[in-house]
């Protein structure tokens, strides 16, 4: 839950800017009035479409720099821990392209620095299917060293 909680906070906290921003666009270049015009005014047609143009490519550059805010939300989202928000570390690749049906696709792995999951994405995304898979690890880190040692038949 603090996950998304966080992703909303992030949000709206960079909405307040994009919107002062929009606000301001909205002052500078007013949205031009279309209401009444005839044929016989083609003289302010020339007038009217410099204003539009320039409301429009204010706009444009409004909309670009939102998405790519939003876009930069998203993945700083997407590379945080699902329990204490911290950023992933220790990025490992495992697979190869050459030794694909061996060892599998190639993968990035990212740990959480204290060792709440693990996030698994793919290299290169070649379908449009799920590219990552978070996975949690239990809350004792030193159960799964101990398991691995009891599993070898050594004693702690």
């Amino acid at each position: 839950m603090r996950y998304w909680a966080y992703l909303a906070g992030k949000l709206v906290v960079a909405a307040a800017p994009l919107y002062g921003l929009l606000f301001w666009v909205q002052r500078v270049f007013p949205a031009p009035r279309y209401k009444g015009m005839t044929r016989k005014d083609l003289g302010l047609v020339g007038l009217m479409f410099e204003q539009s143009l320039k409301y429009e490519i204010a706009l444009m550059v409004l909309f670009l720099l939102t998405v790519g805010v939003l876009y930069l939300i998203v993945w700083d989202q997407r590379r945080r821990c699902r329990v204490c928000l911290r950023r992933l570390r220790m990025p490992v690749e495992t697979g190869s392209w050459s030794y694909m049906l061996q060892l599998g696709r190639p993968r990035i792995e990212s740990i959480c620095p204290y060792g709440h999951g693990t996030l698994s994405q793919e290299e290169l995304q070649i379908s449009g299917g799920q590219s990552s898979e978070w996975t949690p690890h239990s809350d004792d880190i030193w159960d799964e060293l101990s398991a691995a040692s009891k599993d070898s038949g050594q004693e702690p």
